[in-house]
């Protein structure tokens, strides 16, 4: 049984700061060592229930969070930040089943820490299909398109609610309940990798019984973005319209080229914003 884990950082446990999360810094390499015992629980749980092979794709910030020959499960390690399908980079029809781990609430969930969706400084809103998507349902269009379910998130409670509209059945894992962008009420670090090597341990013990991601197709994507202009520039790509003054829908029956025209998108406000 082959595992893909795509991994973000701002659904840690104790995570409520950018300082947390970014690099250089004290409270960085603390941060991200509490990442890679998540990383690690899930991989221990997915041992536990039968899996054999593992590829860890580190897809927060430069994508370089992780230590590799501290990965569990002899797992290989997917990194650097110029990745054509980002989040999604190296999944295929060969794996059995996808995690979201340390995962984070969308742009549009006010109520969740650190909440964003793919570029914070460009992107006020993304809807697929009209529902309010996180980075988990927007990377569900990946998972569907290689027929692998995704079995597995972590992070808190908004993070969960936000997925199980595009990820039916998933095991969810809630290490923190937030309180406001910059405050949540995290389980013990230790509890919160019991927790996800439990839950990792569940999904994959049913996985027979999950169904694929759950999107319509054809399939519309929508993004509000802070201002007109990063509106405009995604109109410079093909399958883009503007429909609003600030907003652009993407629409295909393929839900791999839509994802692909997704971070098109995205990649074009990074080089603005940034």
């Amino acid at each position: 049984m082959k595992v893909f884990l795509s991994t973000d950082m701002e659904g840690t446990a104790g995570v409520v700061d950018w300082s947390q999360c970014r690099g250089p810094g004290q409270e960085y390499e603390y941060y991200r060592g509490q990442l890679q015992a998540e990383v690690n629980a899930a991989i221990d749980g997915a041992l536990a229930a039968g899996a054999t092979e593992f590829l860890v794709n580190d897809s927060h910030s430069t994508m370089q969070n992780l230590r590799p020959d501290e990965l569990h499960g002899r797992a290989s390690y997917l990194s650097g930040k110029h990745k054509p399908m980002y989040m999604m980079e190296g999944l295929d029809d060969s794996f059995d089943a996808a995690f979201f781990i340390s995962y984070h609430g969308s742009a549009g969930a006010t109520s969740s820490v650190l909440h964003h969706t793919y570029n914070p400084r460009a992107i006020a809103e993304v809807r697929l299909n009209g529902a309010i998507a996180g980075e988990s349902g927007v990377n569900a269009l990946v998972a569907l398109a290689h027929g692998v379910p995704v079995v597995l998130i972590s992070g808190d409670r908004v993070t969960i609610d936000e997925a199980r509209p595009f990820c039916p059945g998933i095991e969810s894992v809630v290490v923190k309940e937030s309180v406001s962008h910059n405050a949540a009420l995290s389980v013990h670090p230790e509890v919160a990798r019991e927790l996800i090597r439990d839950g990792a341990q569940r999904a994959l013990d049913r996985v027979a019984d999950f169904r694929l991601p759950s999107v319509t197709l054809p399939a519309e994507l929508t993004i509000r973005y802070h201002n007109r202009a990063f509106a405009e520039l995604a109109c410079a790509l093909r399958g883009v319209e503007q429909v609003e003054e600030k907003v652009v829908a993407l629409r295909n029956d393929d839900p791999l080229q839509l994802f692909r025209t997704f971070i098109a998108a995205v990649l074009l406000s990074r080089g603005v914003s940034e």
